[in-house]
């Protein structure tokens, strides 16, 4: 199971300062995600991940130039979300150096922008869901009920989805839930959010999830790097 290191652009950004050392002092801090991804590429990080969050408020990529830069200094997959809903969106974050795209689970309820999204990404498109049974309830879905997540899920796979990346609002992945979506679902399933211990990470690889996203916990400190790629695998 891959263990990726997710970044929040602002501004061209990293949201949270990167600092390895801050418990001995050691090193130094950085909000510069070009630095950042090749630090976590360098200890071995297979894919990184960008969430362009000025790009998710304005419904299309803001952060090209930051994307730019991470792709020119890492050798790894460079999956961005934030503002993809759309071809013409994906492709302007593909040129700028992106090779993957995640979009919202919105788009289950837009078959035609879909269906767009898909053509413009192919296999490399993700689908992000959030698990939470009341967030997935309480959205305004253009239904008569609103669909459980493995339904949703299993819908979405139809159209030709092949990843998906299930969050929780912070909340940390919920390893039996995801192996029951993992078990019913024929796609790429990636978890994100939530700070996670190692036995949760072990967890998640039994269940045969691709990946596990983490952003602040790995940029912060609150989960080790090393010792999480060592629980993944």
């Amino acid at each position: 199971m891959l263990v990726v290191p997710s970044i929040d652009l602002v501004n061209g950004r990293s949201r949270v300062v990167y600092w390895p050392g801050a418990a001995t002092g050691a090193g130094s801090p950085t909000d510069r995600p070009e630095r950042i991804a090749e630090r976590f590429v360098a200890m071995g990080a297979r894919m990184i991940h960008v969430v362009d969050m000025d790009g998710a408020r304005a419904s299309q990529p803001v952060n090209l130039e930051a994307f730019e830069r991470i792709a020119a200094r890492v050798a790894v997959p460079l999956q961005v979300a934030g503002g993809l809903e759309g071809a013409a969106n994906i492709r302007l974050a593909f040129a700028a150096g992106a090779t993957r795209a995640v979009v919202s689970m919105a788009l289950a309820d837009d078959p035609p922008l879909l269906a767009e999204c898909i053509a413009a990404a192919g296999d490399w498109l993700a689908v992000g869901l959030d698990v939470r049974p009341e967030r997935i309830s309480a959205y305004p879905w253009r239904r008569p009920a609103p669909p459980a997540l493995a339904e949703l899920a299993s819908e979405l796979v139809a159209a030709g989805v092949r990843r998906l990346v299930l969050s929780g609002g912070g909340v940390s992945p919920d390893p039996g839930l995801l192996a029951k979506v993992a078990r019913e679902v024929d796609a790429e399933l990636y978890a994100a959010g939530g700070t996670v211990e190692v036995e949760t990470i072990k967890a998640l690889r039994d269940a045969g999830i691709a990946g596990i996203i983490l952003g602040e916990p790995l940029l912060t400190g609150a989960v080790d790097f090393v010792k999480a790629v060592e629980a993944a695998a």
